[in-house]
């Protein structure tokens, strides 16, 4: 399988906007914000999405929560929306999980 566009952007072969990164995760801005602060939560370890997860993910999954929070909170956001689009028919694109948030004012999403 080729690399997704998130496996580039962590092994440096693409550039991206990073907001933080550690030994689990990347944040990264998103290249078509749908909020004024729009960023993906990416771990690192790959997993195609929320459908594929294993029990032992659970901690990974909390990892990416907290780090939301972290970003949020040196943004200096009073609110946010976390999101995980899971699937081609939940708005999925990019075939890697990832958490958005989006902050920076009131959020309204498409619910179309």
């Amino acid at each position: 399988m080729d690399k997704t566009i998130f496996q580039k952007i962590i092994d440096r072969e693409i550039p991206a906007t990073i907001e933080y990164e550690d030994e689990e995760v990347i944040v990264i801005e998103d290249i078509a914000p749908k909020a004024p602060v729009h960023l993906l939560i990416i771990p690192k370890k790959f997993i195609a999405s929320v459908i594929d997860l294993e029990e032992s993910d659970g901690n990974l999954m909390g990892k990416l929560i907290l780090t939301a929070r972290k970003v949020a909170a040196q943004r200096g956001l009073s609110g946010y929306k976390l999101l995980f689009n899971v699937g081609k028919d939940g708005g999925q694109i990019v075939p890697h999980l990832h958490l958005h948030l989006l902050g920076g004012g009131r959020v309204e999403l498409d619910r179309t």
